[in-house]
């Protein structure tokens, strides 16, 4: 079911609760699809990394090559957080007069820790690796045929598929802001009556001059920098949206609360027009080993006749609990021999 899903997608998420195996699936899946000749990208966005350890090896922010046909990268909230906030701060310091940089600073500083700003950030370098996929608008080729996201436990994901749309109104609010207003530059100037004033805060225009022309031209990059993050979240959203390029998988363990999370999960993600592609239940008891582990498979069977009830269009499809972790490239092909 999980194989036959990837073929047919561009971009698969793969989520859930946390420490129910979404790594070890997203993983197998994106080796499974490498092997069969598509060029993949395992992107993991948990803060909890696990992808080096499955790997053996250090996986980060940089593309890694993983296997033939496969890459893995990490995004690492906080990382990308910074980043994000370091690139408007530089943006907003070419705006501002030199007196109010510490301004400037002030008041990203105080960004960093305001709620959903990871998110954001997090939701920024999705939209360019999906629009990279793509090769779409103008931000270049991308080199892959299928995106694999390992995504952070529930609660994040959730919120992290809902902010498209928050993101896009947010900017087409700014863009029309910027439309009743004559011009920025025209703001700026009304600070003060000397052209001084202009020049030191716009800055030369490249003909020289610090009056209207400067504005016209500074506004035209705001507006410029504005409509493309808007088509960019416009991008994500309609990949995101769209059934036949985009899948959402929900792991779990046949256990009472990861499935209550995850037919809350399943009702979020609905609402954010997200579709959920299936289900995957993992480490599944035997019912041959005992007493006690038959006994086990009795109890996680009950929990998946309500997972069945509960969300009965979804397909299902049950792993069995090993032995050992599969870890490294031979144990991983091996585990997705079941993902079939």
């Amino acid at each position: 079911m999980l194989l036959e899903l990837a073929r047919s997608r561009r971009v698969l998420f793969v989520g859930g609760k946390g420490g129910v195996g979404k790594t070890t699936v997203a993983a197998a899946t994106a080796l499974a699809m490498a092997n069969e000749g598509r060029r993949v990208l395992l992107v993991s966005t948990d803060p909890a990394h696990n992808l080096g350890h499955l790997w053996g090896c250090e996986v980060g922010a940089r593309v890694r090559r993983l296997a033939p046909n496969l890459d893995g990268l990490e995004l690492d909230p906080e990382q990308t957080a910074r980043a994000h906030l370091d690139e408007v701060g530089a943006a907003l310091r070419r705006l501002m007069p030199e007196h109010l940089a510490g301004e400037v600073d002030k008041h990203m500083a105080l960004s960093r820790d305001t709620p959903g700003m990871h998110e954001a950030a997090l939701l920024e370098r999705i939209a360019e690796l999906v629009v990279g996929l793509d090769g779409g608008l103008d931000e270049g080729q991308g080199g892959h045929d299928l995106l694999v996201f390992d995504t952070a436990p529930s609660g994040h994901t959730a919120r992290l598929m809902a902010l498209p749309e928050m993101m896009s109104a947010w900017v087409d609010g700014m863009l029309h802001r910027q439309a009743r207003s004559r011009h920025f530059g025209e703001l700026l100037r009304g600070l003060g009556r000397d052209d001084s004033v202009g020049a030191q805060v716009l800055g030369k225009h490249p003909s020289g001059s610090t009056g209207e022309d400067a504005g016209d031209s500074r506004d035209d990059r705001i507006r410029g920098q504005l409509n493309r993050r808007r088509r960019r979240f416009e991008h994500l959203r309609e990949v995101v949206g769209d059934r036949a390029r985009t899948a959402f998988v929900i792991v779990l363990t046949a256990e009472r609360l990861p499935v209550l999370e995850t037919i809350e999960l399943e009702a979020q993600l609905r609402r954010s027009k997200v579709a959920v592609g299936g289900l995957v239940v993992n480490k599944r008891s035997p019912t041959d080993a005992g007493d006690f582990l038959a006994g086990r498979a009795r109890l996680e069977q009950a929990y998946i006749d309500e997972l069945r009830a509960a969300l009965p269009g979804l397909p299902l499809l049950q792993l069995p609990l090993l032995a050992g972790e599969p870890v490294g490239r031979d144990a991983l092909e091996a585990f997705a021999a079941g993902l079939a």
